[in-house]
């Protein structure tokens, strides 16, 4: 596939790209074992943590994967108590999906064990290159949720 971006852009794509999943990886790998969550499952809590509670739709069109994709995901959270259903008091035939305490905790744990990984990685970067990563961490999620 030919693209019509200049060859800067499509360089910028490339080293964004691997950046990225290298990045990603990393994360993964610090997450360890022990949470016992999979990244879908991490998605979905996360989300609900952010943005309250919320139909099985709007997370699946939110990331962007059909409702039947997560579906399981669901199902596991709520059996394992990290999330609860109940009636959507505005549409009687859609349930919300609620995070529960014990859904919080699990996130912030996760969260946590990644984000002291990353500031130890931070902590040899300059002042200089800690302004910049500030900016692109910025620009990052705006591309994530970029249409």
């Amino acid at each position: 596939m030919t693209s019509s971006f200049s060859p800067e852009l499509r360089d910028l794509a490339g080293r964004l790209r691997f950046g990225t999943v290298h990045l990603g990886h990393r994360l993964r790998i610090e997450r360890g074992e022990e949470s016992g969550l999979s990244g879908n499952k991490l998605l979905v809590l996360s989300r609900l943590v952010r943005d309250g509670p919320s139909t099985p739709s709007r997370i699946a069109a939110a990331e962007r994967v059909s409702p039947q994709a997560l579906s399981r995901v669901f199902a596991e959270l709520e059996a394992a108590g990290l999330i609860a259903r109940r009636p959507d008091p505005d549409d009687a035939r859609q349930s919300l999906l609620e995070v529960t305490d014990a859904g919080t905790t699990a996130v912030g744990s996760d969260a946590a064990r990644r984000d002291a990984w990353l500031a130890g990685a931070l902590a040899d970067l300059t002042p200089a290159e800690l302004a910049v990563l500030r900016v692109a961490a910025d620009l990052m999620t705006r591309l994530a949720e970029s249409r």
